[in-house]
């Protein structure tokens, strides 16, 4: 994965617009999230579970990785918006987890705003710096990462899940 400089900076010119698309795309589910889930007539437990599906389904990928990546094949558009921003880092899970902070306490927008931000930064400079990173680690350190992650993917799917169940069945008091 030898980068010369031009696809160095068509990675960054491809990885910045992809980023913001990416901030956009959960600003906008975690402050409309509950209008959608009411126009959809969707309950907060429903999304929870199919969030943690989703993302149990991407942990394990990461795990066992498939020869042709973690998505598949790349559609024929933009390398960055699709598969990186939009299904893997503001997929179904992260959509699903902004909408629910969102829907469940509507007073901490602003909290959450701010902390989305930060956590979009912190993305947006690991994406962008992806190929230093990748020379600087080398590959078998990045594919332990990458299983490492995947774990903890697999531990916070599982968790939604249960926590998903147990506010539906009213074992638990919501706190998702």
């Amino acid at each position: 994965m030898r980068k010369t400089g031009s696809s160095r900076s068509s990675w960054k010119s491809s990885a910045i617009p992809g980023a913001i698309v990416l901030l956009a795309v959960l600003m906008l589910f975690l402050w409309c999230g509950k209008y959608a889930l009411d126009l959809m007539h969707l309950r907060q437990e429903s999304v929870a579970i199919a969030g943690g599906i989703v993302l149990f389904l991407i942990g394990v990928r990461m795990i066992f990785p498939r020869p042709e990546g973690l998505m598949g094949e790349t559609p024929g558009g933009e390398p960055f918006i699709v598969p990186l921003a939009i299904p893997l880092v503001a997929g179904p899970s992260g959509m699903a987890a902004v909408m629910l902070m969102g829907s469940s306490e509507p007073d901490r927008l602003g909290d959450w705003s701010l902390a989305l931000l930060i956590a979009w930064a912190a993305t947006a400079a690991i994406l962008i710096s992806a190929t230093v990173l990748y020379k600087w680690l080398g590959r078998s350190v990045l594919t332990a990462i990458e299983r490492l992650m995947g774990m903890l993917l697999v531990a916070i799917s599982v968790q939604m899940v249960l926590d998903g169940v147990g506010t539906y069945l009213k074992l638990t008091p919501p706190n998702i």
